[in-house]
């Protein structure tokens, strides 16, 4: 990407050794504040600015190369540009350059957003959001690298704004499943918001994500298809149970009717992982139990159809209930 690496010093005496730890933190960035308060003066940073060893990425906020700043850089020039005491916010805050395995996430698309008190007033600029936010300051990891809102209330605030049903429960569903936060620190969060969209929606999610549902295709299977329609509540929800690989966990299983669901999502798109899933149903079926499969169409798109092949399912198994349509244009309404 063209990038021109500098050194922290030359014969001028004009150098970024003094705050060679902090381009270490924050990735390269700094703020023009903090190049004064490390003893450098106004015209030596004017001079390491004039010679590009330092880029402005916001007014007062630089990277210390030529090339194109990554989204990291983005967010600490971000957080320096609004500071004193701003914070990353919303999906900005909820980013993690990689997941617990080491595999790298997406940078997100659009704006970095970051929050700073009620009191102040920040301009915002070109790929940045400001949001004036009452009592940050007890809101904040502070310590984190750059500092962001606390992952239960960014999560919470990323629902309460989600554009459908479906985002909202994904931004809590997600951290809870990456176990990045708990359902009962969601739960206290939620309570102390005097406003929420979807209130009822989303504390009835958090107590099911705090009972063992961890995503959305989980929550999705019991609002959409099992319980509007009637259906058998499951028996247990990711169950662990000792296989051929060691313990393993069913998203859904139906003791009594010998029958496991599995609640496929992106996880489960890549080779080795659809070789596993072939695995554990060859297990299952030498046990005697059947396996039925279901991704997002099965569940958002067909909630109707999939519950009523499923009550054929279940009554094939010895099911003694009756399934019931959910609406008129249900597929277990009577064409009658």
């Amino acid at each position: 990407m063209g990038v021109t690496a500098h050194a922290t010093g030359d014969a001028s005496g004009v150098s970024l050794d003094a705050v060679a730890d902090l381009l270490v933190v924050q990735d390269g960035v700094v703020s023009r504040a903090q190049l004064l308060g490390a003893g450098l003066t106004k015209s030596r940073v004017d001079t390491l600015i004039r010679r590009r060893e330092l880029v402005a990425v916001l007014p007062g906020a630089y990277v210390n190369h030529t090339g194109t700043p990554t989204w990291s850089q983005r967010a600490w020039a971000a957080v320096l540009y609004a500071g004193p005491a701003a914070a990353l916010h919303l999906g900005s805050a909820l980013h993690l350059a990689a997941d617990h395995r080491g595999v790298a996430r997406p940078d997100p698309v659009g704006p970095v957003h970051v929050a700073v008190d009620w009191t102040r007033r920040v301009q915002t600029r070109p790929g940045l959001r400001i949001h004036r936010v009452r009592g940050l300051a007890g809101m904040v990891r502070w310590n984190a690298s750059p500092p962001r809102l606390r992952v239960e209330l960014a999560a919470l605030e990323v629902a309460h704004r989600a554009r459908d049903d479906l985002a909202a429960i994904s931004a809590l569903a997600d951290v809870v499943g990456a176990r990045r936060t708990t359902a009962e620190k969601l739960r206290t969060a939620a309570a102390a918001r005097t406003r929420l969209r979807r209130r009822s929606l989303l504390l009835a999610l958090v107590e099911d994500l705090d009972a063992g549902t961890q995503s959305v295709l989980e929550h999705g299977f019991l609002t959409r298809v099992v319980r509007p329609h009637g259906l058998l509540e499951p028996s247990v929800r990711q169950a662990p149970r000792t296989g051929a690989r060691g313990r393993e966990y069913r998203d859904v299983e139906y003791d009594d009717l010998g029958l496991a669901v599995e609640l496929d999502g992106v996880t489960h798109d890549t080779a080795t992982a659809r070789a596993d899933d072939a695995d554990r149903d060859l297990d299952d079926l030498a046990s005697g139990r059947v396996v039925g499969r279901l991704r997002y169409r099965q569940v958002f798109g067909t909630p109707c159809r999939t519950a009523a092949q499923l009550a054929a399912v279940f009554r094939g198994r010895g099911w003694e209930g009756t399934a019931s349509a959910c609406g008129p244009a249900c597929d277990l309404a009577d064409p009658t």
